[in-house]
């Protein structure tokens, strides 16, 4: 890369679009709606290679890298600089592209870890939402969902993240919690005694109900409860605690949103089994840097991304250079204009391709559609 230089950055928005209507969690006022947004840049250097991904990039931040030489913004040994952030994602695609290889090669090699060929990572199914508020019966509710399980079964996956937390916000604290069992209980009698299943509350559970619905689903095997409450690391303990007496191997996860700036900690004090920061808010760089301590914790690393199609794909690619990667998000969109096809999901794991970047290709002609639309290109003076 010595040399190479930003000659332009390209940046639109695409409309990917859900299989189904997505429902609700137990914070959120509305549904999450049909589609998504996937925002992307695309940044091609002066001879001529070109890397894109996720980015919420501005004009104004994309003037100050046109022409900024490559080296400055992103290296193999330590990843994107900090100010070149925003285009993060769209830098790893662009060195893999450059140096013929996947992104999970350069960071796994760059960890000192091997990463097998072909490489497939555990997924889960993350589009178990609360889509069942228009159904009065737990029955009713709960049979939805299944069916909704049984349709991520059907395309390959092997593990499945539920939303709980309905007497948070959406019905009644009892009839809430019953509703979240019936479910929990229901998508388990439908996949089967050996995927995981994981429930994630949104925060919408005190300590009391989460153990309630622990106690109430133990024969479902949970693998996972998720955000349960807002962090505390007195509330953690003593779930933690309880969870061990009950005999339940639940794990505890956190940090997908605006999580505590103690969550390492946290984890570090092993309260805390799984850390979940965002692939993009947070991002790689940060991952790399964070994942070794987790390893040496015996803490699980998720990334979270749903609601941005990319992550689909970003995120495995850091599972080789991560001893304890648990699980790619999967969040099932379809991108006109974002060719996704070198990825398949089969028996839970999502197979990567062994293309250079991300194996991610763009239909030239609807990304400039969008570019004209609604984005914009600077190039280097």
């Amino acid at each position: 890369m010595r040399g190479a230089r930003i000659a332009s950055i390209e940046w639109g928005v695409l409309m990917g679009r859900r299989p189904r209507l997505a429902g609700y969690n137990a914070r959120k006022r509305d549904d999450h709606g049909w589609e998504a947004p996937v925002p992307l840049a695309r940044i091609t250097t002066a001879d001529g290679a070109a890397g894109f991904g996720f980015s919420n990039l501005t004009r104004q931040q994309a003037e100050l890298f046109a022409g900024s030489p490559l080296n400055d913004l992103i290296t193999a040994e330590n990843g994107v600089d900090q100010k070149a952030f925003a285009i993060e994602s769209s830098l790893w695609d662009l060195l893999g592209r450059r140096s013929g290889r996947p992104v999970y090669r350069i960071l796994a090699d760059s960890a000192g870890k091997n990463a097998a060929e072909p490489l497939r990572v555990p997924c889960y199914d993350t589009t178990l939402l609360i889509d069942d508020l228009h159904l009065s019966s737990d029955g009713e509710g709960a049979a939805l969902i299944a069916s909704e399980a049984r349709f991520g079964y059907e395309n390959g996956h092997r593990a499945f993240k539920i939303k709980v937390g309905r007497g948070a916000r959406h019905m009644p604290p009892e009839e809430g919690n019953r509703r979240d069992i019936a479910v929990v209980r229901a998508v388990r009698a439908a996949v089967g005694p050996d995927p995981a299943i994981l429930i994630d509350a949104n925060n919408g559970y005190t300590l009391n109900i989460a153990k309630q619905i622990l106690r109430e689903t133990a024969d479902c095997n949970i693998f996972w409860l998720e955000e349960a409450f807002h962090e505390d690391d007195e509330l953690y303990e003593d779930l933690h605690a309880w969870i061990a007496r009950e005999g339940l191997a639940v794990l505890i996860a956190d940090g997908e949103g605006p999580a505590s700036p103690h969550l390492l900690d946290y984890a570090r004090r092993g309260i805390v089994d799984v850390v979940q920061y965002d692939i993009f808010s947070y991002g790689m760089t940060k991952w790399l840097q964070t994942a070794p301590k987790l390893d040496a914790w015996n803490v699980r690393t998720a990334p979270h991304h749903y609601g941005r199609h990319l992550g689909n794909f970003v995120s495995g690619h850091l599972a080789p250079a991560v001893e304890n990667f648990a699980f790619v998000e999967w969040d099932e969109l379809s991108t006109p204009g974002l060719d996704t096809s070198a990825y398949a999901v089969n028996d839970g794991f999502v197979s990567l391709p062994q293309a250079p970047g991300f194996g991610l290709n763009l239909d030239e002609g609807l990304f400039q559609q969008a570019v004209k639309e609604n984005g914009f290109v600077v190039k280097s003076s």
